[in-house]
């Protein structure tokens, strides 16, 4: 059943163009990976996929709903949540803290309530601490859950960014460059992260990732992009055998 599909997608930022037509579906509980070299337009589709950007032209189905127009928070009510390329958390806060913010979108109280704290309240906040400990048990950071962003190493950080995510329930999860910045060993963890995220959560997970050997272990299909275009869809395997796929990376012979 397909979860995402994105048709005809074009977005042009005065006279350049950064996506050209680009079409795919994404199934449910699948692991889709876009690849592509610098500045072929991958973030871009995250972009026009959380409505940061809006497009010049194209859809964006969710369970074949249209949501091309909806606003960024109205998405991730549906279930749409995203981590950045760059590390978007709040430094002075704690892994807890920030957490829980992720847990926002589910709370459903007017203000003035919160103000006065009643006991409705109260037990939403307590429902809401419970889910943000599940996620930290599943990502193992309960020895970081009270430090302060600031004081956590660069891995942990992003670890800690795709807890956040998570807290939200997502059905659909997108990921930007998961393992920028990370060594082998930390790609590898991050590798193990996302299987159990699609087996034990059953998310569907699209990532954009430039570390092929964690594209290949992960994914179910990938899809190439150059200059804003797709150049090629498939397995792993297919794609990165693909003659115009190995031309936008290493230039033609």
């Amino acid at each position: 059943m397909t979860h995402l599909q994105v048709k005809n997608l074009s977005v042009n930022f005065g006279g350049l163009k950064a996506l050209d037509d680009v079409s795919f579906s994404v199934a449910k509980n699948e692991v889709f990976s876009i690849v592509g070299p610098n500045g072929a337009g991958k973030s871009t589709i995250f972009n026009v996929i959380s409505s940061f950007y809006k497009p010049s032209q194209g859809q964006i189905f969710f369970d074949a709903k249209d949501i091309t127009a909806t606003r960024p928070d109205e998405k991730a009510k549906l279930g749409i949540t995203r981590t950045f390329q760059n590390i978007e958390l709040f430094e002075n806060s704690s892994v807890l803290q920030n957490l829980l913010i992720g847990r926002t979108i589910h709370n459903k109280h007017p203000v003035y309530r919160q103000f006065i704290f009643d006991k409705t309240v109260r037990n939403s906040e307590i429902a809401h601490r419970e889910a943000a400990e599940k996620v930290i048990d599943f990502l193992e950071l309960a020895h970081y859950r009270d430090d302060l962003i600031a004081n956590l190493p660069y891995g942990v950080r992003k670890k800690v960014e795709l807890a956040r995510a998570l807290c939200a329930e997502p059905s659909l999860l997108l990921l930007d460059e998961p393992a920028s910045g990370l060594n082998p060993e930390e790609t590898e963890e991050v590798g193990h992260w996302i299987e159990d995220i699609r087996h034990d959560l059953g998310i569907t997970v699209v990532m954009i990732e430039h570390d092929m050997s964690l594209v290949t272990e992960v994914s179910d299909r990938v899809l190439a992009l150059s200059e804003g275009k797709v150049i090629a869809q498939g397995t792993a395997e297919e794609v990165q055998n693909n003659a115009d796929v190995v031309s936008a990376y290493l230039g033609s012979a």
